[in-house]
């Protein structure tokens, strides 16, 4: 028969934050050791992925390591993983691209269209 075991804290649940640990010490005695609350660490906010390079602590542990160590040394750090700040830095570029090329194309047209303007005008006479 297994040995039974009481809790060693005040809460005397079985409940998600008072998780234990069957454990055998040297004198042969079975005891609860009580389990911290697993941790899931940061997930990226478009895809959802893990971020890398982060440590996967609780909530409140990681108010106590430094700042450098809470986040990733580049844009969107701590938030975003590095391919989605990849795909933004991207599409960031290539809309500046897209606004230059519109700018080019309307310069040419205005180009185009003086050119033309001065040709009509001397066909028509006026009436005065």
């Amino acid at each position: 028969m297994v040995e039974r075991l009481t809790y060693r804290r005040r809460n005397r649940y079985n409940t998600k934050s008072n998780i234990q640990k069957i454990v055998k010490t040297p004198g042969g005695r079975l005891v609860f050791h009580h389990q911290k609350k697993r941790a899931k660490g940061p997930h990226c906010g478009d895809c959802g992925g893990k971020i890398i390079g982060v440590p996967v602590k609780r909530p409140v542990e990681y108010k106590r390591i430094p700042r450098r160590d809470r986040r990733v040394n580049r844009a969107y750090g701590g938030s975003r993983c590095a391919k989605c700040t990849r795909m933004r830095v991207m599409r960031a570029f290539l809309i500046e691209e897209q606004k230059c090329v519109k700018q080019v194309l309307a310069e040419k047209l205005s180009q185009a269209k003086e050119r033309e303007a001065p040709a009509g005008k001397k066909g028509k006479k006026s009436k005065n």
